[in-house]
């Protein structure tokens, strides 16, 4: 699905207006009727309901929606709020349909007078601006807002909190920004959604679908993405009948030290699961052992190093390499990495440690195979990268980092971004706060080598690991809740993500 920005939404617009066809204010009706019933599904139990309108076509979708939870029963309460001088063509039509409509007052908002009581019980719903806000609010509107963030009422924002900037809000009024406890988006997912930094303005966000021209999806040109399980279905190869366990690659694993052994287990079992026809992992005497009794799928390299990674094995057959979960950044671990980036002639798959070590040692980077990808948490990615400051911030130097060393970043968050050397980022849906404990980056890295052993692209491979991974989690919160959830809980969650994702 395409993330697309506020120019190319009003441009959505125009072409469903003339190629549906269908008039602007049928266009306004339909969107807010779906509006409507979610509200309606979701919020039934509010009775009173505050909607508050700017003077476009967001408060012409408020009206609409005022209007149709009066006909439900609510007791609703519309506010025209006095922000410009003219009202646009379709809000004056809507606001003609609201005379004698029960259970429904409208009054008028200008910047003299007082702001009407909200209930803590009580439901507003955020009409005022949409999507196209390009500078800080001031005056009225900034009052309006803050008003109703200070009522402890139940907020919902109709297709974009009012005083949030479509893409990068960085030079934004926090302030003077709704603070939403639900989204209701038309259509297309904006890239704000993609930040935890907008969390508290943006809630829980829902995409609606407003029935806009799907040719005219089609061709808008964007880099940003947002991955969905159509999208997993479209890339993925079913397995024929006469398949042998040589189709499916065999990955290498160099992973784990002293005290972190368990790292190498969950990234090789993920690896595993995720259907690497074979699986051989390098790693110091004291995990070989271990990995032999956990892993019985793998084979095993031991390392002449007790503790830690000293050396290179023979890299000869194998189709992808995974390097880094629990691997130390000994001085001899960090030589031995060096020699695996300059013996590797197929993509490699780095995380934690071995980020870290090249953090150290950026000339390295050059070195690295075609196809190789980086799957860093945000403080490696900080380390490697250089200091962010913020969201936006962080991505920009993604698409910097990916096309500096020709490699595919997959910055792990609550929505993991794939980003491409050239610059298209795909955005994931799938995973839960349940997620965030450790392990799970290391069955990440686990999943995006079982797929990149199996010759899928390394784009694909990302794909295929990060949105299975997601998925797999979400599987194990559902039956272990967050608290309770771990990363073997993922791992044992991956057949049925696969299954259930790419209905096989």
């Amino acid at each position: 699905m395409k993330i697309l920005n506020a120019s190319q939404i009003r441009e959505l617009d125009a072409c469903t207006i003339e190629h549906e066809p269908i008039a602007s204010i049928d266009l306004m009706e339909r969107a807010a009727k779906k509006c409507y019933e979610w509200i309606r599904r979701h919020m039934k139990k509010y009775k009173t309901v505050h909607v508050f309108c700017g003077m476009g076509n967001n408060g012409g979708d408020g009206l609409v929606i005022a209007r149709l939870l009066a006909g439900a029963g609510h007791q609703v309460r519309a506010y025209k709020v006095l922000h410009a001088v003219q009202a646009s063509e379709d809000f004056l039509i809507n606001e003609k349909r609201l005379s004698n409509v029960k259970n429904l007052h409208l009054e008028e908002l200008s910047e003299e007078d007082p702001m009407p009581a909200i209930g803590p019980k009580e439901l507003v719903v955020d009409a005022m601006l949409g999507s196209g806000l390009t500078r800080p609010l001031e005056g009225l509107l900034a009052k309006a807002v803050q008003h109703i963030n200070a009522s402890e009422a139940m907020v919902i924002a109709i297709d974009f909190p009012t005083g949030l900037f479509c893409e990068d809000n960085r030079q934004n009024a926090e302030r003077n920004i709704i603070r939403a406890d639900y989204t209701l988006s038309f259509q297309v997912p904006k890239l704000a959604f993609m930040f935890a930094s907008n969390e508290k303005f943006l809630g829980s966000w829902y995409l609606i679908d407003i029935g806009l021209h799907l040719s005219a999806i089609k061709s808008a040109d964007t880099k940003y993405h947002y991955l969905q399980a159509s999208d997993i279905r479209a890339i993925y190869r079913p397995r024929r009948k006469f398949a042998h366990k040589g189709h499916f690659g065999h990955a290498f694993l160099m992973a784990g030290s002293f005290g972190k052994v368990g790292a190498a287990v969950l990234t090789a079992r993920a690896a595993v699961r995720s259907g690497t026809g074979l699986l051989t992992v390098q790693l110091p005497q004291c995990g070989y052992e271990v990995i032999q009794t956990a892993v019985p799928e793998a084979m095993c390299v031991p390392d002449q190093g007790m503790q830690f990674i000293s050396e290179v094995a023979d890299l000869e057959g194998y189709n992808a390499v995974g390097v880094g979960p629990g691997l130390g950044t000994h001085e001899q671990t960090s030589r031995a990495l060096k020699l695996l980036i300059q013996n590797t002639t197929v993509p490699m798959v780095i995380d934690a440690d071995a980020l870290n070590i090249l953090s150290e040692n950026l000339t390295w980077c050059g070195f690295l195979p075609k196809g190789s990808i980086f799957t860093p948490h945000p403080g490696e990615f900080d380390r490697i990268a250089g200091k962010t400051t913020d969201d936006h911030d962080r991505l920009e130097k993604a698409i910097e980092l990916a096309h500096r060393f020709q490699v595919h970043v997959v910055l792990k968050g609550a929505h993991t971004v794939v980003v491409c050397p050239e610059g298209r980022c795909f955005f994931n849906s799938t995973g839960n706060p349940g997620m965030a404990t450790g392990g799970s980056g290391d069955v990440l890295t686990g999943m995006i080598l079982g797929w990149l052993a199996q010759n899928y692209s390394p784009l694909n491979s990302c794909l295929l690991g990060v949105y299975l991974h997601g998925r797999a989690g979400d599987l194990a919160a559902a039956s272990k809740g967050y608290e309770g959830l771990t990363a073997g809980d993922i791992i044992d969650q991956i057949p049925k993500a696969i299954k259930t994702t790419l209905r096989v």
